[in-house]
């Protein structure tokens, strides 16, 4: 029996397939050339979570496998104007519709209203949605090494450089260290496992260590608490991707503003 990550990424191929035929790659990439001469900006993930006191990257998430319909109502502009105006470092907007309720729309919507990098936050298994993903105007992809093999990552990883794009890789485990490679900005560690979605943040500890020290290390999922925060911070991490911690409030933003606060009292 297929995993839901299986089913997602077997999905998302067959997704992919069919944006090709509604706008051939072809001139996708031709349009995204065009953008690139005409000096399309780029806001640094990578740079943005080095010079942060903070680190945190707030994600607009709708809806997930494991929780269903978290906030179906929303809309990115009820939410990151409201994230960037309480303290965040960077955005994560999900784009995947079946399982989490995004848009790519949802970047386009926001970037010329958002002076802090995007994320965009997919599953990521062909080179068009690299180039999609500079379309719509994010400045930093992910790619999830359980979803692809080594050759795979690498070259998405390199049109992405080519791109001006920050490749966030997410990797789950330690079997999964040989994926970071020099195409690489960031290195994300998932707490939760994305075959059976079960979330430990114990993971982010094990891992911190193997990471080499000049990647940019974030934690990922299960991430409730300021003191969450500062012990990962004492083990090496400069970011945190925390979605569902603010999208299960009335307020997004405020939560956000609450925690920003409750992590930098009383700190040195």
């Amino acid at each position: 029996m297929a995993t839901i990550l299986e089913e997602i990424t077997d999905r998302k191929r067959l997704h992919v397939a069919q944006c090709k035929e509604e706008l051939p790659a072809r001139e996708l990439y031709s349009e995204v050339e065009k953008l690139m001469d005409e000096g399309l900006a780029h806001h640094s993930l990578r740079n943005a979570l080095t010079h942060s006191g903070t680190g945190i990257i707030a994600e607009f998430k709708r809806k997930s496998p494991s929780l269903g319909w978290i906030k179906e109502e929303a809309q990115p502009e009820d939410i990151v104007p409201a994230y960037v105006a309480n303290g965040a470092t960077a955005l994560s907007i999900l784009t995947d519709e079946p399982y989490f309720g995004g848009k790519p729309e949802f970047i386009s919507r926001m970037r010329k209203k958002t002076p802090i990098p995007i994320l965009r936050k997919d599953f990521i298994v062909d080179e068009y949605q690299v180039f999609e993903a500079k379309k719509i105007g994010a400045d930093a992809i992910l790619l999830i090494a359980t979803c692809l093999n080594k050759e795979e990552c690498r070259s998405l990883g390199k049109m992405a450089r080519e791109l001006r794009l920050d490749v966030l890789l997410e990797i789950h485990d330690e079997s999964e260290l040989d994926y970071i490679d020099d195409f690489v900005s960031i290195v994300g560690v998932n707490n939760r496992n994305l075959h059976f979605f079960k979330t430990d943040i114990k993971t982010s500890f094990e891992l911190s260590g193997r990471i080499p020290e000049e990647f940019v290390k974030i934690s990922e999922s299960g991430l409730k608490t300021a003191n969450d925060l500062k012990l990962l911070r004492a083990a090496g991490y400069e970011g945190f991707l925390m979605g569902e911690r603010f999208m299960k409030t009335p307020d997004p933003g405020k939560a956000l503003g609450h925690l920003i606060t409750e992590l930098t009292t009383n700190n040195p």
